[in-house]
């Protein structure tokens, strides 16, 4: 063991970490380097007095990146500086939602509001494994981490949730298994992108579960300094809080984001598809928010950027003109407008589309669009469209609800019945 090594893993910093006291990390570190206060101020971009403020306070500051910022001037590791955070370890974080594992009313609401889209045992070994993370069988390699990450994400565009959710806990265990084992910013990344998934998936079953997910991808992308990682995060959090109804604190999460990633100069195509990827999800939060010209104009520098991208299939951000084209029809039928909607989505078509996730949501939403036009015959068979690329969409909560409704209001039209069972109304 190294004189460096040795030092991060000596009694005292064990027991600032046990305390969670970052304050005195930050200050242990700066006196092992010799650095008065100023002198880290200026390493990390600070002033002497915020830093004495941050070594003063036995808890983090809000302002995670100025932490994070500070913590790497005064040369904490990341995995020490998560520890000492309370990051390390999805307990800590779950406590801090104030839900309990063993709670039962919380976990009959998780598998409650899931509906029928996965199987109750799934469910309940994922809502386990968000308390107490299963022990992985080997440890991991970050190349093994990678390609399981690349597995659960062909499993969520396959559009059918059950085996995504079945293999989420032990994907969260390795994932967090390499990130302990490899003290690396990219490993944090990679626990970010993990998260970022499963909050994904949670949001289209509707379960309150999604908010500590987005919550552990926004940590975790903090201690990557990733500005891609925490795009990822900052878009999986604002679809949960636009799912609250918090539309303006949600596009600010994504305004936020998309400005780091634009300080980056969006010199790769990675950068600049993640850009392109904010405009978009901040559009239509921004349309659902019953902003008309803004959501618009937003969603034309979408198309803008879109046009200049390569196709990246399987990246966290793949945009291309006809995803973009997607959502403007959710815009659309945000505002209100269901003719420019199906305008739009007419000229979209499934083959354009590489996953069935992405091919049941094109259908689902034009079915809102002839729904909001009163047209139920035509909601009917985009609705068994869907079904028929992707089963999952057409019992997201949302779709369920209209799927509810057709079928109430329309009952011998023909396919509603089979519909209805479909996504389990009966």
């Amino acid at each position: 063991m190294d004189a460096r090594d040795a030092l991060w893993d000596s009694a005292r910093v064990r027991s600032l970490i046990a305390a969670k006291d970052i304050g005195g990390m930050i200050k242990f570190a700066r006196h092992a380097r010799g650095l008065r206060q100023g002198d880290l101020g200026r390493a990390s971009g600070y002033s002497a007095s915020t830093i004495s403020r941050l070594e003063n306070c036995r808890r983090a500051s809000s302002d995670l990146p100025m932490v994070r910022r500070v913590a790497e001037a005064a040369g904490i590791p990341a995995d020490v500086l998560g520890a000492a955070l309370g990051f390390c370890g999805p307990a800590s974080v779950t406590v801090a939602t104030g839900q309990r594992e063993e709670d039962p009313m919380r976990r009959r609401t998780f598998m409650a509001a899931a509906g029928f889209a996965v199987p109750a045992h799934m469910l309940a070994s994922l809502d386990d494994a968000l308390a107490v993370l299963p022990d992985p069988s080997a440890a991991p390699t970050a190349d093994e981490v990678t390609a399981q990450l690349a597995r659960a994400r062909r499993l969520f565009d396959a559009g059918d949730l059950a085996p995504f959710i079945d293999r989420l806990p032990r994907l969260m265990s390795v994932t967090h298994a390499n990130a302990e084992q490899a003290h690396d910013a990219a490993g944090y990344a990679r626990l970010t992108l993990c998260y970022s998934l499963a909050t994904e998936a949670l949001n289209k079953l509707g379960t309150p579960a999604s908010r500590i997910t987005a919550d552990r991808a926004t940590a975790y992308a903090t201690l990557s300094g990733s500005p891609i990682a925490t795009a990822a995060a900052a878009r999986s959090l604002s679809i949960v809080l636009r799912h609250e109804g918090r539309h303006a604190i949600a596009n600010r999460v994504t305004l936020d984001a998309a400005s780091r990633l634009e300080a980056t100069g969006l010199a790769t195509p990675a950068q600049a598809a993640a850009y392109a990827q904010m405009l978009c999800t901040c559009a239509y939060t921004t349309a659902q928010a019953g902003d008309r010209e803004r959501a618009l104009d937003m969603i034309a520098d979408a198309e803008k950027a879109a046009a200049r991208l390569p196709v990246r299939p399987g990246s966290p951000f793949s945009v291309t003109p006809a995803s973009v084209g997607l959502y403007r029809v959710g815009i659309h039928w945000s505002l209100g407008d269901a003719g420019s909607a199906l305008h739009v989505g007419r000229r979209l078509h499934p083959g354009q589309f590489p996953t069935a996730e992405r091919r049941g949501r094109l259908h689902t939403d034009m079915a809102r669009a002839w729904w909001q036009a009163g047209r139920p015959e035509e909601t009917t068979r985009a609705l068994l469209a869907a079904y028929r690329e992707a089963p999952g969409e057409i019992r997201r909560p949302s779709i369920r609800e209209l799927v509810t409704e057709l079928a109430a209001r329309h009952p011998k039209v023909t396919g509603v019945q089979r519909l209805a069972a479909l996504g389990g109304q009966r």
